[in-house]
């Protein structure tokens, strides 16, 4: 979620939690997905088939990524064959290098951008929390760069897919034989495209509303059930489009920088209150993307830094 691996801890001290247990769902027979409760409710989703595990992303911190290893590879007996990273960012990869036997796929800029903000993003995290000290940063074994990536593994079938806007490299992925679409931070509880591209952004969320979902398990946040998909997605591309909208008539205003904080995400119709709060400041640091840069900008990693709309 964390727009860079170099921001990826800025407010950490502020939204990790005291809670060492981690949320562990099951929403298909052979679908799990585990929740973080120490860092934005950030998810990581395990499918198994007769011939392995397929994860879909890991989690920030080792001793939780251990949780989902044990889980998996211990109490049900099934190694995981391999690691599907949804994007570079630091809470979705740290854990992928507790997986040395697995094959690491994802798109081709995710190895790109790990192998440069990821490596320095590390170092720097490495300062501020040495629980990460045997973290190493895992670059993708298998990409792809346009189109779908078909995956068929033990009886399941994944259909991966590029899905830029949160970050350029996003990838989302279908389980066809459950209907279980694995978002990735295309879909999480605060649309958020400062590491990537808002139009991008949009055009990934609209694209899902074409789809037919059993679930949709979203980078951060609470498993979105069949019954609920049409209205969030509509909620999704309403707030982007009212985010731009009112940002334009900021644009407008004298001095209008003054007014960027003005701009609450109720009037984009979304609550201040998800992912514990935190949406908030994802909130503002759009407010900025959208108004200093331009809507179709590619992410400047240094120019929207989170924790900067809560002054630190």
């Amino acid at each position: 979620m964390g727009h860079t691996l170099e921001h990826a801890f800025s407010g950490l001290n502020q939204s990790i939690q005291t809670s060492e247990t981690m949320q562990r769902e099951r929403v298909a027979d052979d679908v799990y997905v585990f929740t973080s409760d120490r860092y934005v409710q950030v998810t990581a989703s395990v499918v198994i088939t007769t011939e392995g595990a397929v994860l879909f992303d890991t989690l920030l911190f080792p001793d939780e990524t251990r949780q989902i290893k044990q889980f998996v590879e211990g109490r049900l007996g099934c190694p995981v064959k391999y690691v599907i990273n949804s994007h570079y960012h630091a809470d979705h990869t740290y854990g992928t290098c507790l997986f040395p036997n697995a094959l690491v796929i994802a798109h081709a800029r995710c190895g790109e951008l790990l192998n440069t903000r990821g490596r320095e993003g590390l170092h720097e995290a490495k300062q501020n929390a040495p629980e990460l000290a045997s973290v190493e940063v895992v670059i993708p074994q298998l990409v792809f760069n346009t189109g779908t990536m078909p995956l068929q593994v033990g009886g399941k079938t994944f259909h991966l897919w590029h899905s830029p806007g949160h970050s350029p490299d996003s990838v989302a992925c279908l389980v066809r034989e459950d209907r279980v679409l694995l978002a990735g931070d295309t879909v999480m509880a605060l649309p958020y495209f400062v590491d990537g591209s808002y139009s991008d952004l949009l055009q990934s969320v609209q694209q899902l509303q074409s789809g037919s979902f059993e679930n949709i398990i979203q980078g951060h946040g609470e498993i979105i059930l069949r019954g609920e998909i049409e209205s969030r997605l509509q909620s999704d591309v309403r707030y982007l489009l009212d985010l731009k909208r009112e940002v334009d008539l900021i644009r407008k205003k004298p001095e209008p920088e003054t007014h960027l904080d003005d701009l609450e995400m109720e009037r984009c119709g979304k609550s201040r209150i998800l992912l514990g709060g935190y949406a908030r400041q994802l909130h503002r640091a759009n407010v900025r993307a959208m108004f200093y840069l331009d809507p179709d900008y590619e992410g400047n990693a240094h120019a929207c830094d989170p924790t900067a709309a809560d002054g630190g």
